[in-house]
């Protein structure tokens, strides 16, 4: 199977490349005859979704880590949306998401907030304000100079930096967490036929 199988539609995505290698494996393939693209790749999207944020969502309850969190789900749609994006590669969602709980934690450390209860509890104050709009920043600077650009990480920044997720210990959790959402994404698009970067995504015109 070649890459130019992969190439996107006019909006830069793969559209239905996933479900249709998904509906071939299955043996099914003729789902495509019957029902529009978009709605067979919706409910792909949604059904993998689903299983994708449960199994971590039952990991989460069984260990009672915070195994799940919010920016979780764009980096979920991300790996079946359009998986062979730079965005959606291990390196970027590994490294980005890496680079986020840093500096959140960092300016948690500057801002003297590292035991504070969570913003939720607390309110907005002046030394929150300033931890949140450094996190963010410094994630987005550095996503940029590092080349690993992976816009969730943005809101990994904010879980950690207003106090929601705080905890070295469970700061580690998310970035497992990250890493066992990888590899459900490698074995589903890999099953799909759809040529997912073991780390990090090929250049155009690499072979």
């Amino acid at each position: 199977m070649t890459n130019e199988r992969f190439a996107g539609d006019s909006d830069g995505h793969l559209l239905g490349t996933t479900v249709r290698g998904f509906l071939v494996r299955l043996r099914v393939p003729g789902l495509l005859a019957h029902l529009p693209e978009r709605v067979v790749w919706a409910v792909f999207v949604l059904v993998n979704g689903f299983v994708t944020i449960a199994v971590l969502a039952a990991i989460a309850m069984l260990c009672k880590t915070p195994f799940i969190f919010p920016s979780l789900g764009p980096t979920a749609f991300l790996f079946f949306f359009n998986p062979t994006s730079p965005a959606a590669s291990p390196r970027n969602a590994v490294v980005g998401h890496a680079i986020g709980i840093a500096c959140g934690y960092g300016a948690l450390l500057v801002t003297g907030l590292e035991n504070a209860p969570p913003t939720i509890v607390t309110g907005v104050h002046d030394p929150r304000i300033l931890a949140a709009a450094l996190s963010l920043s410094a994630t987005g600077a550095l996503m940029i100079l590092l080349g690993v650009p992976h816009a969730p990480a943005g809101a990994t920044t904010l879980i950690v930096s207003l106090g929601i997720i705080s905890t070295p210990k469970h700061l580690l959790v998310i970035e497992a967490a990250v890493i066992a959402l990888i590899i459900q994404a490698f074995v589903v698009n890999r099953f799909a036929g759809v040529p997912y970067p073991v780390w990090k995504a090929r250049r155009t015109g690499d072979h």
